[in-house]
């Protein structure tokens, strides 16, 4: 039985950017829909904008837009940042060629579908609204909460062991992508206790080391495998033109160290303990 208590936290525990999208969303104003992913992505790309709000939360000032094709009637966040600096202070910190933008976000989900996961984040897609193209992401219905809730209300699932590995898959997805901003507003759950990823605009860094091995201990077998055989002339043909050179060659440096990490906690604690 898990030990609910050595949990991980995510990256990052601000929610002071929690932004996009659904961040702290409830309810949702379509109707039930029964779309295959493929039927998602060309909707989303092609039906009308029919109203739109601004969230009115987060640095990145996302819009909620409404999107219909005279049959379907569905919500989508909308995010067109797109900010560059040579060097930023974020709190106590200060960045080098901060990087804040929408790209990352349509690079996240092709990542996700390379492994396998990418039914723990919602469709995105890129296109113009308004004048300026953005990624738009597919607003989940039935959000429960997010984490920051989750923690201030101290809530538990019943499934403990289906909620520890989905926050693992997490854990080990936003090292692979460096998510600088893997905070408690980006991280949601349906009211089936499904974990949802959201807001990558601050991932893909550089820097080839890994930010917090520590708290990634355990990993999903599939998941791991598939980091293990992704090559980086894969990641790059999924992920043109999102990501530059530089990029996905830090990512494919991460992934090579979350094997090796991987690899040493295995031979520490043997296989059970550590892939699920």
């Amino acid at each position: 039985m898990p030990v609910r208590h050595d949990l991980p936290r995510a990256v990052n525990g601000s929610v002071a950017a929690a932004a996009l999208l659904v961040a702290v969303a409830v309810t949702a104003t379509a109707q039930p829909l029964d779309l295959d992913k493929a039927q998602v992505e060309e909707f989303m790309l092609t039906a009308e904008v029919v109203d739109s709000q601004p969230i009115g939360r987060g640095v990145t000032r996302p819009w909620r837009l409404t999107l219909s094709d005279g049959t379907v009637t569905h919500d989508v966040g909308f995010q067109s940042v797109n900010e560059r600096e040579d060097r930023k202070r974020l709190g106590r910190r200060e960045e080098l060629n901060f990087v804040d933008a929408y790209r990352y976000n349509i690079a996240a989900y092709r990542v996700a579908e390379l492994l396998g996961i990418d039914h723990m984040m919602p469709v995105t897609v890129e296109r113009g609204w308004n004048g300026t193209r953005g990624a738009m992401t597919w607003w989940i219905d039935d959000v429960m909460m997010n984490e920051e809730t989750r923690l201030g209300e101290r809530r538990w699932p019943d499934d403990m062991r289906r909620f520890t590995q989905q926050y693992y898959r997490m854990l080990v997805f936003a090292e692979l992508v460096y998510d600088t901003d893997r905070n408690q507003g980006h991280i949601l759950y349906s009211s089936d206790w499904k974990l949802w990823m959201i807001d990558f605009s601050r991932a893909f860094r550089l820097w080839g080391e890994l930010q917090g091995p520590q708290n990634v201990t355990q990993c999903d077998r599939e998941l791991l495998e598939r980091l293990r055989e992704l090559t980086r002339a894969q990641l790059e043909e999924h992920t043109r033109p999102y990501l530059t050179g530089g990029e996905v060659d830090a990512v494919i440096e991460r992934r090579d160290k979350l094997a090796e990490h991987f690899d040493t906690l295995i031979a520490q604690k043997g296989e059970r303990l550590v892939l699920y």
